[in-house]
């Protein structure tokens, strides 16, 4: 398949970094390489943008001549891109289902693919916000609501605790602002346009000054956590330089320290062995 440069310089939000203040500096047990070079395009679930461009910016302590270059949007967004011949060389999803698929396409390199953070999702209303919700279950006493379509993980998420709650029908009669990504469920809500949305853990953490979470999804309304897989996407024009900076840059993004950043930014790291298998996940 064909890669085109376009669909990725255009998809999401393009970056080489917009932090300009570090929250950890760069691992100095990880060595570094000044002769490592090359480019390489990342894309990346929305949820993980903050905690993204400071691992990029750490990383680029360590290796300074390698230039990352980050799309970030909706999972299934992402997913479709690479599907249609973007160029991309490691994916970074909300949700194993994105990643399962384009594993099943022989669009990964399966080998490198591994669960690395646990999210939560949680229910917010603005920051000092009237609303008569009190947690999930009655999320329906709400006038209207910001929630992420079917085809973003977050939506799915949703959708799938608002069946096992039994609610679903009633919350497909309430007035849904539908939104293109988690980012902009956050920002409906952010910004008063909806009194309530359903968003990450992490998203509501990053404006806890705009937004308020009211409840956590009940623990039983989930079948499985919410994971992040990361992984590498076979990139046919990508050089042997970028191929060496995508595998990298790959270990430095499970790196003790890059956890350490995720941490700081509400994400779990993820331990295989506290889950659950299940068939019916909205994950497999």
């Amino acid at each position: 398949m064909k890669k085109k440069i376009l669909a990725a310089l255009t998809a999401g939000i393009l970056t080489t970094g917009l932090m300009t203040g570090g929250v950890f500096a760069a691992d100095t047990e990880v060595k570094g390489d000044e002769n490592l070079k090359g480019e390489v395009y990342a894309f990346i679930a929305a949820s993980l943008s903050n905690s993204m461009e400071e691992i990029q910016k750490d990383f680029n302590e360590l290796y300074p001549n390698v230039t990352i270059y980050y799309s970030a949007d909706s999972s299934g967004t992402l997913q479709t891109q690479i599907e249609e011949g973007a160029r991309c060389d490691l994916f970074f999803s909300a949700a194993d289902k994105q990643m399962d698929a384009l594993t099943e396409e022989k669009l990964t390199k399966e080998d490198t693919v591994v669960d690395l953070l646990e999210n939560k999702v949680v229910l917010i209303k603005p920051k000092d916000g009237e609303t008569k919700v009190t947690g999930f279950e009655n999320i329906t006493d709400a006038e209207n609501m910001a929630l992420a379509g079917e085809d973003v993980p977050v939506g799915q998420y949703s959708r799938e605790i608002f069946n096992n709650l039994g609610i679903m029908d009633d919350v497909n009669e309430m007035e849904i602002n539908e939104c293109k990504n988690v980012t902009d469920v956050l920002a409906a809500v952010s910004e008063g346009s909806n009194e309530v949305g359903v968003v990450y853990a992490t998203d509501a953490a990053s404006v806890a000054d705009k937004v308020e979470t009211i409840a956590e999804a009940p623990a039983d309304s989930l079948q499985t956590p919410v994971l992040y897989p990361v992984g590498l996407i076979e990139d046919k024009e990508a050089s042997e330089d970028d191929t060496k900076a995508a595998e990298a840059f790959l270990d430095y993004v499970e790196s003790d320290a890059a956890i350490k950043v995720f941490e700081y930014y509400g994400f779990t790291a993820y331990k295989a062995e506290d889950s659950t298998d299940s068939e019916d996940s909205i994950s497999k």
